[in-house]
């Protein structure tokens, strides 16, 4: 069995939202699966002393523009939410409590679940309402959900995977790991390709 790919993802970021929906389906043509990492950007930001593009403003009307230009080049739908960027701790703290719970899978499907509703419906995952409603659609229990985002356990667990992702030099997102190599950014798709395809290069 090939070692998988690791996938770092924030809930908040575009462009992990574009890169899981081409992800999977390349990590399995090269027999690989792909383990999902929930991490906080803020975290990350913090100690490489860098801050979201968006909130520099020679960066922000660039970046998104970009955001919406590579959703229309992958062939996804895309809208930016009503209010971005947005806290999304609560439902990271969610998907590792389904990943340790539930499996892999449970927590990957909560992952695409996610990004979905806040890049395409413009969900506000910070809202707990709107994210027990999501948990509903999901086939999960919306009360149950919250209990877990307002967990010690889970609060502990996020901050650890922060913590690992840092240590393993993630500063954004989404982070791919293939083999021990990093790749930063939804733009290196071609060569994650060639990588799985040929190995190292």
């Amino acid at each position: 069995m090939k070692p998988p790919v690791i996938f770092y993802f924030d809930f908040s970021s575009p462009y992990s939202y574009i890169a899981n929906e081409w992800l999977g389906a390349l990590a399995a043509r090269h027999g690989r699966r792909v383990q999902h990492q929930a991490i906080l950007l803020g975290a990350t930001f913090q100690v490489a002393e860098l801050k979201s593009p968006v909130s520099y403003p020679l960066k922000r009307e660039y970046s998104l523009r970009d955001f919406e230009r590579s959703a229309r080049f992958e062939g996804l739908p895309y809208a930016l939410p009503p209010v971005f960027p947005i806290p999304t701790q609560n439902a990271a703290r969610v998907f590792w409590w389904l990943s340790e719970t539930r499996g892999e899978q449970a927590a990957a499907a909560w992952a695409t679940a996610g990004l979905r509703a806040l890049f395409t419906a413009g969900v506000p995952l910070n809202e707990p309402d709107a994210l027990k409603a999501l948990a509903l659609r999901s086939g999960l229990d919306g009360s149950e959900c919250e209990r877990v985002w307002n967990d010690p356990q889970w609060k502990a667990r996020l901050k650890r995977a922060n913590d690992e992702a840092i240590g393993a030099g993630v500063f954004g997102a989404p982070f791919i790991v293939i083999d021990g190599e990093p790749f930063w950014g939804n733009d290196r798709r071609p060569q994650i390709e060639r990588w799985l395809a040929q190995g190292p290069f």
